[in-house]
């Protein structure tokens, strides 16, 4: 549990006796910071000192609580506020919430007591949020994109610049590829890339929720609204406040919700379900899906006014069987963190291993290479993984080894490093570990060409 922060607070009450009250009974916890004061403009005058929260009497001498309340979250649109008022109007209470306001409390014997219960849950919040956000903090001076993405092929350098691209702004981006190709891994980076880092990232899998309960899950909930909703529930939307939320495989969202998001991203404001309160949020939008959005707008599978809404900065990822040497590379890779996150000594792949892996298609990208590799490490005897631990779908492979000469199967492989490397020669031989002369000799042969 996070330690308890100290907390500054105002309190605003023009009734000297009830305010003395309010300060008796927040005064019992020594955490407590109280400043009192009788008037709208003095509490105004004085928030440059940055209270934590501020109790605020709807009915001042010489201004009422809505005013005050949105002159308030004008100049601290973080702090606590909450209004105290000696009639209870629900629809006031609707409205100041609304505005902002965390509670609404109705002057009585009890409300004291009540309000040190609010003031403790805003204390355990507060101590929550500022660990949550030192964390977020920390992991994105960790996080670097270009490791946790790993590609030297063309594709992968073209995908590099959009990431860029993409980070420098807040436009939202719609990232498109086959399963498996690392959608949210490529949402993360631009996240963590951009000035919102410090905020969460928060990711929703569109497809892995019922539908009855989706709605729910992105906007919330308020209690009762629907049998099993015991207590308030926020929404993904405003948990991503300030920070990222990933939508993946949103082209699952059935038509009536496609309109309840157009909504939303319209008016940058959420309504919970069962509640009345709309509630503006602040979140950098990402949507990821496997399908083809344009041809299910044209089949009516998909709002058209949706699809243009979300379409943004389009990204698409290439497939692994179009990234080249990246499969080595990223197979070398999964193989070393997998053996020493099981300290295992580490492994090697024999050259009967590295053609296996270069003739495969990999249906399931880079999500079944890291699978594929992992097992792999697992079966094998010794320190290397021959061609025989790979456990891959034959009928996904390439024809090449089945009726194919040796070295026509090496001419192919060449010449695919070849393409990936826009011809060059010397990075080729590097990463296939052969020397140049061998690959200047079969392009002298014609078994390969230079584009």
């Amino acid at each position: 549990m996070p330690l308890l922060p100290t907390l500054h607070i105002f309190i605003v009450e023009d009734n000297e006796w009830y305010g003395e009250l309010l300060e008796y009974k927040l005064a019992q916890n020594p955490d407590n910071r109280i400043q009192r004061f009788t008037t709208a403009q003095a509490c105004l005058t004085h928030l440059s000192e940055q209270p934590d929260l501020i109790t605020l009497d709807y009915s001042l001498p010489d201004a009422t609580g809505d005013k005050v309340l949105l002159q308030i979250k004008e100049q601290l649109p973080d702090v606590t506020v909450i209004v105290i008022s000696s009639q209870e109007d629900v629809r006031t209470a609707i409205r100041l919430l609304h505005q902002g306001a965390y509670d609404y409390l109705v002057k009585d014997t009890d409300t004291p007591d009540r309000l040190w219960h609010t003031v403790n849950n805003v204390r355990q919040q507060l101590a929550l949020r500022r660990e949550n956000t030192e964390l977020r903090k920390q992991v994105a001076q960790k996080y670097v994109p270009r490791q946790a993405i790993m590609g030297s092929s063309p594709p992968m350098q073209q995908l590099f610049k959009l990431i860029d691209k993409a980070a420098r702004t807040p436009i939202t981006v719609s990232v498109s590829g086959e399963t498996g190709t690392g959608k949210e891994l490529v949402a993360k980076a631009i996240h963590y890339q951009s000035d919102r880092r410090a905020g969460p990232f928060v990711a929703v899998n569109v497809a892995a929720i019922p539908r009855e309960l989706l709605e729910s899950e992105l906007f919330g909930h308020e209690k009762g609204a629907f049998t099993g909703a015991a207590s308030r529930r926020i929404g993904r939307f405003e948990e991503a406040h300030q920070g990222t939320l990933f939508l993946d495989e949103v082209a699952e969202l059935d038509l009536d919700l496609q309109a309840k998001l157009l909504r939303v991203l319209q008016e940058r404001e959420v309504t919970r379900v069962g509640g009345n309160a709309a509630i503006a949020f602040d979140a950098r939008l990402i949507v990821a899906t496997h399908h083809d959005l344009h041809q299910l707008v044209k089949q009516a599978r998909f709002r058209e006014d949706l699809f243009y809404r979300l379409l943004g900065l389009p990204i698409v990822l290439p497939p692994l069987r179009e990234r080249g040497p990246d499969v080595l590379l990223l197979a070398n890779a999964f193989l070393a963190s997998f053996c020493a996150l099981n300290g295992m000594p580490l492994l090697r792949l024999s050259s009967g291993a590295q053609h296996k892996l270069i003739q495969y298609a990999f249906p399931g990208n880079v999500r079944e290479l890291k699978a594929v590799i992992e097992l792999a490490a697992v079966l094998a005897d010794g320190e290397t993984i021959e061609a025989d631990d790979l456990s891959l779908r034959q009928q996904e492979t390439t024809p090449l080894a089945a009726n194919t000469p040796l070295r026509a199967q090496v001419a192919a492989i060449v010449q695919r490093y070849l393409d990936a490397n826009n011809s060059n020669i010397l990075e080729t031989a590097a990463q296939l570990q052969i020397g140049k002369s061998t690959i200047y000799r079969m392009v002298q042969n014609k078994e390969v060409r230079l584009h």
